[in-house]
């Protein structure tokens, strides 16, 4: 409830993309710095939503300058004036659409949540996926259209097999010291690496048929949490085991050696490759997985029902400051 007599703060989880190439990262710049982040864009649009007090846009998942974002998320609270409801998920969304004046970002979702819900903390799941380009012998080669959308090799193959038998040593409950690039805010380096995975990407359709050469390649890696670019230096080692530098015995070496300044786990891949794809709370599923229902999620509070034959208000089953006691870092 809020300060004033009758004034409901309404607390929404909204999912959002982006293309990083323009950004400093998703995180807000403050001062007087000319670098910018999709965090003071989002913090701009939602400003005009006139809340009673400021609006704070706290972030799910933080990515570093270049990194993409199929759908990232944050929380937010808004306050309207005395006497007005809370606007619907729905408007909220189009709303921040409107007022938001950078094209490469873009909200495509809200929800209202529970006043002690927490983007970053009620996370139980976060997956990127990294894109691969190969057959790339100079760099003009890559069509313009996936310039600073993957990281283009000049080799003309890569031994996947290898790859995929390399990425099973990072599976499950390690200490990922080897894999955390300096200046990381985590105290603990034990992250539960769920899922790692290298396949052949669908066919570029900005490739020309005269283009045969290139192919594309998609990593993808899920965890409740990852380390301060740990994603882009596990990228960086399986490319090197792909390209026959590294065998996948090294890497279960480099993960036990827990030292990230080894000869080989220095490396790290291109931030224009990353995306993060999807971050999942209890109770929610990823955006892009969720049917057109969830797009009727209207509500009138936490704990309340809507109307007949629509969804509560989703409740995480994780939920409060720090849930978890994990931290994501950027990408």
């Amino acid at each position: 409830m809020g300060s004033g007599s009758g004034s409901v703060r309404a607390r929404y989880l909204v999912y959002f993309q982006y293309l990083g190439t323009d950004f400093n990262g998703v995180a807000a710049v403050r001062g007087a710095q000319r670098a910018v982040g999709v965090q003071n864009y989002l913090e701009e649009a939602a400003e005009r939503l006139k809340s009673v007090v400021p609006v704070k846009v706290v972030i799910s998942s933080r990515t570093d300058a270049g990194v993409h974002a199929l759908s990232n998320a944050a929380h937010l609270d808004v306050q309207r004036r005395s006497g007005q409801p809370p606007f619907p998920p729905k408007v909220l969304t189009e709303a921040l659409n409107r007022h938001l004046r950078h094209p490469d970002i873009r909200v495509l979702q809200a929800f209202r949540v529970p006043s002690d819900f927490h983007a970053r903390y009620s996370a139980t799941s976060r997956t990127y996926l990294y894109r691969l380009a190969t057959g790339c012998t100079r760099p003009d080669q890559l069509p313009v259209f996936e310039r600073n959308r993957c990281w283009a090799l000049p080799a003309d193959h890569l031994e996947v097999a290898a790859m995929q038998e390399a990425a099973q040593h990072l599976l499950g409950t390690h200490d990922f010291s080897a894999f955390q690039s300096a200046g990381s805010p985590s105290t603990s380096p034990v992250r539960t690496l769920r899922r790692a995975s290298v396949s052949s990407h669908p066919a570029s359709p900005f490739v020309l048929p005269q283009e045969c050469r290139l192919q594309f390649w998609s990593l993808e890696f899920e965890s409740q949490s990852f380390l301060y670019r740990q994603v882009r230096r596990m990228t960086a080692i399986l490319v090197a085991v792909g390209l026959g530098a590294l065998t996948p015995t090294q890497v279960k070496m480099i993960l036990e050696s827990r030292d990230p300044l080894g000869r080989h786990q220095t490396r790290v891949a291109p931030a224009h490759g990353l995306f993060l794809k999807s971050v999942l709370y209890g109770g929610l599923g990823d955006f892009a997985a969720e049917s057109p229902a969830c797009a009727q999620q209207e509500s009138q509070g936490p704990g309340t029902r809507g109307a007949p034959g629509q969804p509560e208000d989703f409740r995480p089953e994780i939920s409060g400051p720090k849930a978890g006691g994990l931290e994501p870092c950027l990408q």
